[in-house]
């Protein structure tokens, strides 16, 4: 690479923009066409600059009606990038569909859906590194809810919404990021986090509907994610064997 133009053996020199500086030694090169245009995607071998120690630890609840909630009380809102741009994609999936196949005209129309999917997909895919980012960076130990979204994606009523936040992609986001710091990073089953009382250990049953925890034994009133971060983060912390095991599992 040199002066914003990439050489290929057998294809000789192309004009390429970078959208970052790279950073380390490239090893590999692979050319892939998206949404009607050319990619050139680089992989580098480099050294990461290690990050401050931190005694920090965090339980991660993730959820549709915040995207996540943070044992510290933190809640990361919920952007819902495809509701953003649903009609816009709506209105050109029904100016397709009216397209005569193989016209030119419907060329132009399938472009115009691909780039509104590249769209979302670029603006989550930014959302969930720099979300991960920050978390990695402020935390040494991170639990987070280790979730069957193929499972939960069967509720027709909220398939698009699960689809949308993308937690999978935010899980592994983190679990790479925690990696390359030395952080320790664990998923753990979810069991009961929400009904379980994350301060004295009794089990509150409440329904989806009820959004706040109130234990009837030691009194303590928490929104029931809350309530669930924190019983992530004791659950991760003994998983660790950074704690002595909880009775309550």
């Amino acid at each position: 690479i040199d002066d914003n133009r990439l050489s290929l053996s057998k294809i000789g020199s192309i004009k390429i923009k970078l959208h970052r500086p790279i950073v380390g030694i490239p090893k590999t090169c692979t050319i892939r066409r998206q949404a009607g245009k050319w990619y050139v995607c680089i992989s580098v071998e480099y050294e990461p600059k290690p990050l401050r120690k931190s005694n920090k630890a965090v339980g991660i609840d993730v959820g549709l009606e915040n995207f996540a909630t943070l044992s510290t009380k933190e809640k990361i809102v919920n952007p819902r990038f495809f509701k953003t741009d649903e009609k816009a994609l709506a209105k050109a999936q029904r100016k397709l569909s009216k397209q005569s196949k193989g016209t030119p005209e419907r060329q132009k129309v399938k472009k115009v859906v691909a780039r509104i999917h590249e769209r979302i997909s670029n603006k989550r895919h930014n959302f969930i590194h720099q979300e991960a980012r920050k978390i990695v960076n402020r935390f040494g130990v991170i639990s987070i809810e280790k979730l069957n979204t193929k499972g939960m994606m069967r509720n027709h009523f909220l398939a698009k919404s699960i689809a949308d936040a993308a937690w999978n992609q935010f899980a592994q986001a983190l679990a790479s990021k925690a990696e390359e710091a030395g952080r320790k990073f664990i998923a753990i089953d979810p069991r009961d986090t929400s009904q379980i009382c994350s301060q004295c250990g009794t089990a509150v049953k409440k329904k989806l509907s009820t959004r706040w925890h109130r234990c009837p034994v030691c009194g303590i009133r928490l929104h029931r994610d809350i309530n669930a971060s924190r019983n992530i983060l004791a659950l991760g912390l003994q998983s660790l064997g950074l704690v002595p095991r909880s009775p309550f599992r």
